[in-house]
């Protein structure tokens, strides 16, 4: 028998939420077979080697042990297994969208993703997608994601619309399985820049807090205190840059939480500049003067959107096990915005020293 943790498509996150997990019983009359074999017959729509490729990277328990391809199942063994969630029923038509790739070999794609981009198709985005864009490069011929061409790429994790910077993609089974593996373990190296609202008194810190779907509004996340809800998650932060009513940062992701970063700067008091969803669109520090408040209007006209960047990407490469790292230039309506602060702040420094 074999159950499934359903997942909704349109909140999934950068790590967890990205595996689904299952469940398989042994049937009491089952004669002895190798656990690969067995799965990959139990399994809709997944193919002997894709399993064997999850057992090679460790996703495949019987009992509490790991086992290998060449385990002998049992009747009445019970096979816990997490696979990377891989979204079905989805016609995927290739688009000829520019795609800015930093790196690409034979099993992985990194993508400088712009802000405005959505990811992967759904609700309201069957075309110009992340996704769309993928198939066009690979040469993807027009059918359901998940059926059909093996050559489709996947993504292992994602960003917001809103957000810019650096994507991993896998071009194969193998390589999104390490991947994949990789994020589960958390040591996939993740930094952003974010500017925030505020003047932040520590230079550094960390937010450990729990995320939780707002239980008002399905399209948000909260902090709960309460450790017995809601998901682990971790963000260490550090000052770059002071901007007087404003604040570089930099945020490095030890769990990848849907909206993490922008929960979490906010649950302190510190929501992204420009951020609709979070408070980030409110004039929380200032003058009430006129002149300021248009200011502010044309600094959200200059970035309309969050001002949050995925800067770094690091990994260990699925076939040569070297460590990769990739670095994203801020995006120029940030560095406009950054620019802007820059200048606001020298002629305010001016005139208070002539006064």
């Amino acid at each position: 028998m074999q159950t499934r943790e359903t997942i909704d498509p349109e909140l999934l996150d950068d790590e967890q939420e990205m595996f689904e997990h299952f469940r398989l019983e042994v049937d009491p009359g089952q004669a002895p077979l190798r656990i690969d074999k067995y799965m990959s017959t139990h399994l809709e729509r997944t193919s002997r080697h894709r399993v064997q490729c999850a057992i090679k990277e460790g996703f495949v328990q019987v009992g509490d042990k790991t086992v290998k391809a060449n385990y002998i199942v049992r009747p009445g063994d019970i096979i816990r297994f997490v696979m990377p969630y891989r979204r079905r029923g989805v016609e995927i038509i290739p688009q000829d969208i520019p795609l800015n790739i930093v790196y690409e070999d034979d099993d992985v794609l990194v993508i400088d993703k712009p802000a405005g981009l959505v990811v992967h198709p759904g609700h309201g985005h069957y075309e110009g997608t992340l996704v769309n864009a993928l198939a066009f490069h690979l040469g993807i011929t027009q059918g359901p994601e998940d059926e059909g061409d093996d050559r489709m790429g996947v993504l292992v994790h994602r960003i917001d619309k809103d957000t810019s910077g650096l994507l991993a993609v896998a071009k194969n089974d193998e390589a999104q399985l390490n991947l994949a593996h990789q994020f589960f373990l958390h040591t996939i190296e993740r930094r952003y820049v974010a500017i925030v609202w505020g003047d932040i008194k520590e230079d550094e810190g960390t937010v450990d807090a729990n995320l939780m779907r707002d239980p008002s509004d399905r399209l948000r996340f909260c902090t709960t205190p309460d450790p017995e809800k809601g998901k682990h998650a971790v963000t260490h932060w550090k000052v770059l840059e002071r901007l007087g009513f404003v604040t570089l940062v930099e945020c490095k992701l030890e769990t990848g939480r849907t909206h993490q970063i922008r929960v979490h700067l906010s649950s302190i008091g510190h929501p992204i500049f420009g951020d609709d969803r979070y408070g980030g669109t409110e004039i929380r520090q200032g003058t009430i003067y006129a002149k300021y408040r248009q200011f502010i209007r044309n600094c959200f006209e200059i970035c309309p959107r969050q001002a949050l960047h995925a800067r770094t990407l690091g990994f260990v490469h699925p076939r040569t096990r070297e460590f990769m790292s990739f670095a994203s230039p801020i995006p120029p309506d940030m560095t406009a915005l950054l620019d802007k602060w820059r200048r606001y702040v020298s002629e305010r420094f001016q005139q208070a020293e002539e006064e």
